[in-house]
């Protein structure tokens, strides 16, 4: 036919698949200039190129494909304008999300390459920053089963409202579990985070005097990465002044083995 691509030499020309082109079909925002009614074969105008061409330029920009098909019904330039700056508003926004999101992976990988290459589990005694967590309570027997479900209510709650986490999760021990040999019973799974007035359940850890370890393998055998701790606490006249607080370094998010897991384990103290 004169002036007239079959489905595959328009999907050849446009480099688009012709699976695509019977979809556009299909929802009624590209159709064909004329199909044949005795083999079903779909042919396209040289006129509808242009058309084509406006519906790929748009969907590269970042326009859903029903909001195309809605906008191509009736476009001039005064509503393509507004449709645009629109959509301009929303790259905006999602730079602006995408860049907060590249700051704190970068912050996480810098950390697991750290201490994942070079710091042993020697404990260590430092001024730390204050630290903002995004916390939910662990209920009863405090078992994994139940700070798994705390986490996750975490995560839960900062995705759905995009909230700011650097990816990294932890538990509190309360200080009298440890005194009892209970190591494993956290009251409170948290995500560290920013500092947000207008949520309730954000605690913020404030700048202090801290002792810490690495600990090194499952959760399992947590207990010897306390017990040392807890030892060199005594052995330089550290008093332990607050719950632990456990920050998962390496864990379930990057390596499916335990041996390679790695937690931060930290109290506040103060010098006797």
């Amino acid at each position: 036919m004169d002036n007239m691509f079959s489905a595959g030499e328009l999907a050849k020309l446009q480099n688009i698949s012709k699976q695509t082109l019977l979809y556009y079909d299909k929802i009624g925002l590209f159709k064909p200039s004329y199909t044949d009614p005795n083999n079903g074969y779909r042919y396209y105008s040289a006129e509808q190129l242009d058309y084509l061409d406006t519906i790929l330029i748009m969907k590269k920009i970042g326009f859903p494909l029903n909001e195309i098909k809605r906008h191509m019904k009736n476009y001039t330039t005064e509503n393509s304008i507004i449709f645009f700056r629109n959509q301009l508003n929303d790259i905006e926004n999602k730079i602006y999300e995408l860049s907060l999101i590249k700051s704190r992976l970068e912050h996480r990988c810098d950390q697991i390459e750290q201490i994942y290459f070079k710091e042993s589990s020697k404990p260590i005694i430092s001024m730390t920053n204050s630290i903002h967590i995004l916390y939910n309570e662990v209920e009863k027997p405090y078992s994994m089963k139940e700070i798994s479900i705390a986490t996750k209510k975490c995560y839960a709650q900062a995705l759905s409202n995009n909230l700011p986490i650097f990816f990294q999760c932890g538990v509190s021990v309360p200080l009298e579990h440890i005194k009892s040999g209970k190591f494993s019973e956290a009251k409170l799974a948290f995500l560290t985070t920013e500092n947000l007035p207008s949520v309730s359940n954000i605690k913020k850890l404030n700048k202090g005097l801290t002792v810490s370890t690495y600990h090194f393998g499952n959760y399992n055998n947590m207990d010897i990465s306390y017990i040392k701790l807890i030892q060199f606490c005594k052995k330089n006249n550290l008093k332990i002044i607050s719950d632990s607080y456990e920050f998962c370094i390496n864990d379930y998010i990057t390596s499916r083995y335990e041996e390679e897991f790695i937690t931060k384990i930290m109290f506040y103290v103060e010098v006797m």
